[in-house]
């Protein structure tokens, strides 16, 4: 091991997020380890018992490598501080630990994922009793915890197969599974019929057995599964960035879907939270981007909604701040009331509870975020591409008994609302001089702002740092105000109703960019995306 990566592998100890812990594997307090997930789980133990009656925990994993050596390790943890675990026997999806939160009652939840990252990494992700992913406040008090922890005095362990028999460890049941898929169809807006042909890849991931139940449930049944890629397997051999929403990681399922001369891809990301699409148009697949699959979504939520006699002023829609501005043209057409969260799909999650606790649980129609996440039911608190891919595909039967398929859907959106195009860019800055960069960059921005980006005046900046007030618009103007808790997010509102927004990573050294133009047609905006794209590479080098 070269000094530089000893160095990086031991400067710090891995940082506890708001989502819990993500990091490469390996030796060292920043890297994910037996060692680390105990002293995480020691401190998550510590919490729970302080603030809680006979908390109990329910615990999954992905298809990532040492998966199953960590879920052992948190119940072992658990278990010796008298702390009950439900754990999944098998890989499932990131919703399926959601839903199992509160489905089985538990006081926490513990997902062993990395989501879509490389296969060097893995994390540990931690939910609350209400299936959300924790809360900025509940992470801070875990991680204080954590940090009271010795990492070799004191985190207590229970061998498993003893916490087994001692009844302080159980597995959860398929029982569980099913009501979850229940929980995924009783979100569905369409009984049409009529099958569509579908290339399916789990990327190796988790989802080839729910994704599969689900269509199965809705009649889908010509589904043709990339085989190299159905096969579970941490080391992500045929895409080793398993995230749809980069085109190499679709290249096999692409191909695949232009053999069979399918009607779409769908492709999730190895916990099956995120899914990506293709169109097969014209003997060649299309891609679609989140922001465009969010929004032909939420479209067809709102005409299915309002076929029923619904009054969709009544309906709530949550996305996020750097989510497409397209939504807005939707909602000022539409009328529905749209949220605009923090960037975390446990912030929508959070929108879903307080309507819940208000009693209005039933208004909220659906929430998207623009990195291929979307949700619609209230059974699971994140994103979930189990209940997205069966919405995906009920979607293109109903376009397809209009002589539609999803990219002409898209197309027409756009004439009727406007060119709302999307970039993201993504800068990394690693190790210890990294942090600093990034640290540096962040606060060059906030103390003398660009006046101008891309040749657009800088009409007005939104630090989100201090907190600010939640953007919401649209519905019956009633909506009570909401504080968004403080983030590291800079926005540059642009002439012409365009933006740019500026984020560094919570999990990861990076540094994001999105931009976002609107045009009167394609070539318009994409030629101001093109301007922001090189402004924002400028400003972040």
């Amino acid at each position: 091991m070269s000094v530089e990566a000893l160095q990086n592998a031991f400067y710090r100890n891995l940082a506890f997020g708001t989502g819990g812990l993500r990091g490469e594997l390996g030796l060292g307090p920043n890297r994910m380890n037996v060692y680390t997930v105990g002293k995480a789980t020691q401190g998550l133990a510590n919490y729970l018992n302080a603030n809680f009656e006979k908390p109990s925990v329910a615990i999954a994993r992905d298809s990532r490598l040492m998966g199953e050596e960590f879920v052992r390790v948190t119940a072992e943890v658990l278990a010796a501080n008298g702390i009950c675990s439900r754990v999944y026997p098998r890989i499932e999806p990131t919703p399926a630990l959601s839903f199992a939160v509160r489905d089985l009652g538990c006081t926490a939840g513990v997902n062993i994922t990395a989501s879509h990252n490389p296969a060097e990494y893995n994390g540990y992700k931690v939910y609350g009793p209400d299936g959300c992913q924790i809360t900025t406040e509940a992470a801070k008090a875990i991680q204080a915890e954590i940090d009271a922890v010795d990492i070799f005095d004191d985190v207590k362990r229970m061998d498993f197969d003893e916490a087994v028999a001692a009844g302080l460890v159980s597995w959860i049941g398929d029982d569980t599974l099913e009501r979850f898929l229940d929980g995924c169809q009783a979100a569905s807006l369409s009984d049409a019929s009529g099958d569509l042909k579908l290339v399916y890849t789990p990327l190796h991931g988790a989802g080839l057995e729910c994704v599969s139940g689900i269509l199965s449930r809705i009649g889908i049944k010509d589904v043709t599964v990339e085989p190299a890629q159905a096969v579970p397997d941490g080391n992500f051999p045929t895409c080793p960035y398993p995230n749809p929403e980069i085109r190499e990681a679709l290249e096999r399922g692409l191909a695949l879907a232009a053999e069979v001369q399918a009607d779409l891809l769908l492709a999730t990301d190895p916990d099956t939270d995120r899914v990506g699409i293709a169109v097969v148009k014209d003997g060649e697949p299309v891609l679609l981007t989140g922001n465009e699959v969010g929004i032909l979504l939420l479209d067809y939520v709102c005409e299915m909604r309002a076929a029923r006699g619904e009054d969709l002023r009544d309906a709530v829609v949550c996305t996020t701040i750097v989510s497409s501005a397209m939504a807005d043209a939707l909602c000022a057409d539409r009328g529905f009331e749209l949220r605009r969260t923090l960037t975390g799909f446990k912030f929508i999650g959070e929108q879903i509870g307080l309507l819940e606790a208000a009693g209005q649980e039933s208004r909220f129609a659906f929430g998207f975020e623009e990195s291929y996440g979307y949700l619609a039911g209230t059974a699971v608190r994140d994103k979930d591409a189990v209940v997205a891919s069966m919405l995906i595909c009920e979607m293109a039967r109903w376009y397809r008994a209009k002589g539609m398929d999803l990219v002409d859907a898209m197309q027409a959106l756009y004439e009727k609302y406007g060119y709302y195009r999307n970039g993201l860019i993504s800068l990394s800055y690693p190790g210890v001089e990294g942090a600093a960069r990034m640290a540096a960059i962040t606060a060059g921005l906030r103390a003398e702002p660009p006046v101008e980006i891309a040749g657009l005046a800088v009409e007005g900046v939104v630090d989100y740092k201090p907190g600010v007030a939640m953007p919401i618009m649209g519905g019956r103007g009633d909506a009570e105000s909401q504080m968004l808790p403080s983030a590291d997010v800079l926005e540059f509102q642009l002439a012409g109703d365009n933006k740019l927004l500026v984020r560094p990573s919570g999990t990861e050294p990076k540094i994001k960019a999105y931009l976002f133009a609107r045009g009167e047609t394609r070539e318009e905006a994409d030629d101001l995306l093109a301007r922001l794209d090189a402004a924002a590479r400028e400003i972040l080098g």
